[in-house]
């Protein structure tokens, strides 16, 4: 079978048309998403217009002035008139000087705050995604979205806006005045404007792109440096210093190469505009000198109309650099509302009511879940905890331990089935609501880089002092606070906590969960990695916390959960048993057992 090769380029021509066409239809949606942004500051940006307006309508006096330097002084040697002419223009370029801060002042107050508005608008958006986004997003690139791409778009929405309404106003004054001094020069330069355009529009298409190149390089390389400095120790443990200094100098050439592609199209554009701008100049010129000659044009009147065409001229060079970083800037906008409009997975349903204040008791009836169609999670689980039960969670690694209590508090939503709190199935009720009853101690800590006060605090935000310090006490965390930490209450603990040990950590956590005073508790083997005695001091507090409140333990050890009141052992997302822990050891073939005498058999070997 033969294949047209006309046809083929045909089809080939009509792709790159449909594509180009999509491109600018993106490009007018991302613009026209920018103008709810500027909405607190229309009154403001009316005022900056005006401003401009008649700021750049002063700057299109001189020539008129010049004209009348050369008509009206040089050629009749009339010094009264120029020291008219000098004066008048000192004050037009005063009242312009004026009009023109007050333009810069008023633009800067609304673009700066339409870019707060974005930051915060794409912020409070990523606090409502759930797990699943951050698993498949990392931190770096959405750590570079919020800060590059929202720091191009500030410049483009205020220093460049600035710029480029001002040279649309000085080129659009400029070329009327040049159609009223002399309409067969004006239409002689009109014939560039079309080549010109289009140039404009051709290469600005492949910025963007360029652009959005260079904005994922800079997502690629900040990735490296986030996931570097969180595992700095591990780093420093295995001598890998030169092996992330590679890793990160790739990313880093990447970046350098696109920037490279995106210069090389701007710094093509410039110049071509600027050729065909400063040909326009020397058309004028040697046509305009004919029609001196031929009377139809005073000196005067050519030297002001030279002036005239510098001014449109340098416009549309400066134009074109600005469309440049504007294709740029559409780049990142478009980046960030391709962030932006992610759908949050956990929501609210429109008939949602608050959770009241609950007892603890929670069921899991026929639950499935899976995070992708292929592999099954969690399968028919079924079980209840009674208010004030302690559940332990045991199983193998893999077994879905941590799904399952993720999905209480809706971390993510069930497959099939439900889970009801108090009879109240999750997913009716408010996320808010749900998850302000819920505490939750990890195995790894997470704290703020704030005060130890500040990262209790976060528990409940209205705490007093004493009900920190009384919170703090049941944590077994007063005592370090005030003796081994230099500025007590007011401590900063460096970033994830990194000032204190593992033990100071968690009791503070406990703490947080403590002031919370939550119905129900979700603990992931909160003593794993401790020594003797800071695991006896954190479990201590964990029994008071526990007390009287529904539990759930994750245990990767066994010898915390023989005082629990029930255990659910898990194998490849199922129950496959569950009892008390003595009912559950005296079944010698099951699960539970093999598991108790491996991990035994272990610390008798290990000793």
């Amino acid at each position: 079978m033969s294949t047209n090769p006309r046809r083929i380029g045909r089809q080939h021509e009509d792709n790159e048309t449909e594509k180009k066409r999509r491109i600018d239809r993106e490009g007018i949606r991302t613009l026209a998403r920018l103008f709810p942004y500027l909405r607190d500051g229309l009154g403001w940006l009316g005022i900056s217009t005006l401003a401009l307006m008649v700021s750049s309508g002063l700057g299109l006096i001189l020539p008129l002035v010049v004209r009348s330097l050369v008509d009206g002084v040089l050629v009749e040697q009339n010094m009264s008139r120029l020291n008219q002419l000098g004066a008048g223009l000192m004050g037009v370029f005063a009242v312009q000087a004026i009009f023109s801060f007050a333009h810069q002042i008023t633009l800067a107050l609304v673009g700066e705050r339409a870019i707060a508005n974005i930051r915060k608008d794409i912020y409070a958006h990523l606090q409502t995604l759930s797990l699943n986004f951050y698993a498949d997003n990392r931190t770096g690139e959405l750590v570079s979205r919020i800060t590059n791409d929202v720091t191009l778009l500030k410049e483009a929405i205020t220093s460049n806006l600035t710029s480029l309404v001002r040279q649309m106003l000085t080129l659009i004054g400029a070329a009327g005045f040049l159609f009223y001094l002399n309409l067969r020069l004006t239409l002689l330069i009109l014939i560039g404007i079309p080549i010109i355009s289009l140039t404009m529009v051709f290469l600005g298409r492949r910025i963007r792109r360029a652009a959005k190149e260079v904005q994922d390089a800079l997502a690629e390389s900040a990735n490296v440096v986030e996931e570097t400095i969180s595992g700095v120790r591990v780093v420093k443990s295995f001598a890998r210093e030169p092996y992330e200094f590679g890793r990160f100098a790739d990313r880093i050439e990447d970046t350098y190469e696109a920037g490279m592609r995106r210069a090389r199209l701007s710094a093509t554009l410039s110049p071509i505009i600027g050729f065909l701008a400063f040909a326009s100049i020397t058309i004028t010129l040697w046509f305009g000198s004919f029609e001196v000659i031929q009377g139809r044009l005073t000196a005067g009147e050519l030297v002001a109309y030279l002036v005239y065409t510098m001014m449109v001229a340098a416009p549309v060079a400066t134009l074109a650099s600005l469309y440049a970083q504007f294709q740029s800037a559409l780049g990142a906008a478009e980046r960030l509302f391709q962030l932006r409009d992610t759908p949050a997975e956990i929501t609210n349903r429109p008939d949602a009511t608050p959770l009241p204040p609950v007892v603890g008791r929670v069921t899991f009836e026929q639950v499935d879940f899976d995070y992708t169609s292929d592999v099954a999670v969690l399968k028919q689980v079924n079980f209840t905890a009674q208010p004030g039960q302690i559940i332990a969670l045991v199983g193998p690694s893999g077994a879905g331990k941590s799904t399952l209590v993720n999905l209480i508090p809706r971390f993510y939503d069930v497959v099939d089935g439900a889970i009801t709190v108090d009879g109240h199935d999750v997913r009716s009720v408010m996320v808010e609501s749900l998850r302000q009853q819920i505490g939750i101690v990890p195995q790894e800590t997470l704290l703020f880089s704030d005060t130890v006060l500040s990262n209790i605090r976060y528990g409940r935000l209205d705490a007093t002092q004493e009900e920190i310090e009384e919170a703090a006490h049941a944590a077994n965390a007063h005592d370090f606070i005030m003796q081994d930490l230099p500025f007590g209450y007011e401590t900063m603990v460096g970033e994830r906590g990194i000032k204190l040990s593992g033990g100071q950590r968690q009791r503070i956590a406990i703490a947080r969960a403590i002031l919370k005073d939550p119905r129900i508790l979700i603990l992931d083997e909160a003593t794993s990695s401790l020594d003797s005695e800071s695991e006896h001091l954190v479990q201590e507090a964990l029994e008071r916390l526990m007390a009287g409140r529904t539990s759930f333990v994750i245990a990767h050890r066994l010898s915390t959960v023989q005082n629990a009141d029930w255990v659910l052992v898990l194998d490849q997302g199922r129950i496959v048993e569950q009892g008390t822990h003595t009912d559950l050891l005296a079944n010698q073939s099951g699960l539970y057992r093999r598991l108790y005498d491996r991990q035994f058999d272990t610390i008798s070997n290990g000793q």
